[in-house]
Formats: structure tokens, sequence, C-alpha cells
């Protein structure tokens, strides 16, 4: 099923990319929130990220480490302090990204407008069935409730 095949050539890329900029699948995740959503606080990452504070936190210090991203203090909050990406790593995830986004920019610009529509309806719902498959946190903890 080329639906199929799209999705595990996306996974292929997300793995090429991590290579690309030397990090880990969970470290690349987080990347790609800081760089869709700008700075953000160890804890919003952990909840993007679905994982504990300490887990974040070893997330940031390795992003960190290699020099994709640096702490500073939070604007508003004198105690907390924000992540925020390194503008030479946006520069290059999004060279990396930008051949693939034109690309496909480019096949949906060869179909008429009323196949456009067609197409962006039918992605629509498959990713709505995709967000329905996965459980919610607050599901996950109720279904652990149960068990125990």
């Amino acid at each position: 099923m080329l639906l199929r095949q799209l999705i595990q050539l996306s996974d292929d890329f997300e793995r090429h990319m991590g290579k690309e900029l030397t990090v880990n699948p969970t470290d690349l995740q987080a990347m790609q929130h800081l760089i869709m959503r700008g700075p953000m606080s160890p804890t919003d990452i952990a909840k993007a990220l679905g994982m504990s504070t300490a887990a974040a936190t070893v997330v940031v210090d390795r992003l960190t480490k290699v020099g994709h991203v640096t702490r500073e203090k939070h604007p508003t909050d004198r105690r907390g302090i924000v992540v925020v990406p390194a503008p030479e790593s946006v520069a290059r995830a999004i060279r990396g990204l930008l051949p693939m986004i034109t690309g496909i920019d480019e096949v949906i610009h060869e179909f008429e407008p009323q196949e456009q529509a067609v197409i962006t309806e039918y992605l629509r719902r498959v990713v709505k069935v995709y967000r329905e498959s996965i459980p919610s946190a607050e599901d996950e903890a109720a279904h652990a409730e149960v068990r125990t």
C-alpha cells in the first residue's frame, strides 16, 4: 500500500536527519518541537515528548552538549529557563528539509484545485484516524489504574 510506503519513507527520512544532525530519535523529536514552536521550557519539552521532566532534562543536556540548543533565562519567570534552538542547527535542519518540502510542493501543484481538495481531504481523514488510534495520556493513566 502506498500510504504504508510513505510512512516508512518518512521514518527513513527522520533517521537520515538524525544522522545528519548527530542526534538520536528522541533528541530529533525535541529539536523538531523547538524548531516548530520556538523556545520552550523543559517541562513543555517533557510534555511534548511524553516523558518525565528528568528524562527531558537529559535530552536537553545532550542537545546542549552538541551545540543544538542553549538554556536561557525565561523572559517572564525569573526562576525559569527556556531551551532555545541554536540558529545554526535550525539552518542545518531546514537545509536538509527544504529539498523534500519543495519537491512535495511541486507535486501537489501538478494537480488541479479539485484534485488537490480530494487529496487534502484524504490526508485530513488519515491524520484523524492516526490521532484517534493514539491514546491520550489521560486514557493511558486510566488504563494503568484499571490494571493495578
